[in-house]
Order: C-alpha cells, then structure tokens, then sequence
C-alpha cells in the first residue's frame, strides 16, 4: 500500500508504448467506439445521474492526487496549481457533466481532442500499473476525451464556426494571467516560461517566445479541422427540404 501511494516509482517505472501503455490506447479506441455505437441509449435522461456520478469521481481523483502530492513532498505552487491545459480541461470536463452548459463544450471538445489525447499518446508520466499515478493520469485523461465525445454523439452537442473564435478568445484571454503567475511562482505553465527541456513539438515552432505564437496557430488550424470533422451537418436540413410539401 505504501509504495502504491508512494512516491518512489523504483518498482514502477512506466515506459512509452510499453504493454500497459497500449493497453490504455486500446481502451480508449474500444469506449470511444461503444459511445458512438449506443449514442442512441445513451440520450436517455436517466444517463444524468451517471454524469454527476462521473463528475463527483474526477474532484475525488484529483483531490487525492494533490493529498498524494502533499504527503509525499513533491506539491509545490510552481508546478501544482491546475493550470496547465490538461487540468484546466478536467475543471472544464467537471462544470460541463455538472452544468451541461453549451460554452463549456465548445471549448473542451477542442481542448480534450487536441491536448488530452496527445498527453494519452505520449505522457509525460514516470509510474506505471498499479501504481495511483498511472491511475490518476490515464482516469482523468480518458475522462477528458470521452465526455465531449458523449456529449456530441449522445447529446446532439456539436461545435459550430463561433466554436473556435470562442476557443482562441478564451485562450488569449487565459494566456497572459497563467504568464503572470508563471513569473510570480518561477513557473513554467503551459510552457509559456521556456521550451520543456526534453525533444517536443515546440522544437520545430522556432524560439521563446515566437513558438507561442506558432502553437497558437498551429491549434487554431488543428481546431478547424475538429470544427470540420464534428459540426452539424446539413443533411437534417436536406432532409426537411425533401419531405416539405410541394406547393
């Protein structure tokens, strides 16, 4: 029990695409497609208790992993205030399973498509199975992915062309306060202080601070092909047109 809720990661030491890895992939591939498949089921209001079901798991997960944090020494404010993108996104994934708010939505299905997933492809994450790390991170993080994703298919949520203006507004108005902090606590938030010192994407996007501005474009392109791939689409409409009587 000790070491599972340790902070030595001597006996769980998790290596990208090992055998625990893809299984979390695999999971991710299999719920994703049963989503779509049982959407229909799936709109059915008695779903409601599970989603504040689901809600109140994610404050408990990420309330122990701050406890798990303070009891083994490592809760610091420069690198443990929820403020980078993947925990802004579990805030936003919580208020939306509580609120079912629109706003929420359109900002998450972009955030948890575009971040959640490529933290599940490639985590930065050192524990592997069964340790409560490896469970805290792939939880939280699958969560992130499947609640837009349930909301679209289940729900009839979809992103429209605003969606994405809503989402850089949001981001820009987000930027500059997490840059404050990030001064305040010699923080690296985001990655707005300074590049990560391992290989990443921001490597090829020039140097600080230019690579902000070019992640920042890079995901507003990355959102419009989201925006393409999930928005409404005009068949309904056409639909309609058809069945209307002819005059």
């Amino acid at each position: 029990m000790v070491e599972w809720f340790g902070h030595s990661y001597k006996n769980y030491d998790f290596q990208m695409f090992s055998l625990s890895h893809f299984v979390i992939i695999s999971i991710l591939i299999f719920v994703s497609i049963l989503i779509f498949l049982f959407r229909g089921k799936l709109k059915a209001e008695e779903w409601r208790y599970a989603e504040i079901g689901v809600a109140i798991s994610l404050i408990i997960m990420e309330t122990t992993y701050h406890l798990w944090m303070l009891q083994n020494g490592s809760w610091h404010v420069s690198h443990a205030i929820p403020l980078e993108l993947c925990s802004i996104s579990l805030i936003l994934t919580v208020i939306l399973l509580l609120t079912r708010k629109k706003l929420i939505y359109e900002i998450l299905l972009f955030t948890a498509l575009l971040g959640a997933s490529q933290a599940l492809f490639t985590p930065l994450l050192r524990y592997d199975f069964p340790h409560f790390r490896f469970f805290h991170f792939f939880y939280t993080h699958l969560m992130i992915i499947w609640v837009p994703l349930y909301f679209t298919w289940a729900k009839g949520y979809r992103p429209s062309i605003w969606s994405v203006l809503k989402l850089f507004i949001f981001l820009n108005v987000l930027m500059p306060v997490i840059m404050f902090i990030n001064k305040l606590v010699g923080g690296n938030y985001m990655f707005l202080s300074h590049k990560p010192r391992s290989a990443s994407l921001l490597d090829v996007l020039g140097p600080y601070p230019w690579y902000i501005l070019s992640l920042e474009g890079l995901l507003i392109s990355l959102s419009l092909i989201v925006w393409l791939i999930f928005r409404e689409k005009a068949v309904k409409k056409a639909e309609i047109t058809r069945n209307l009587p002819i005059q």
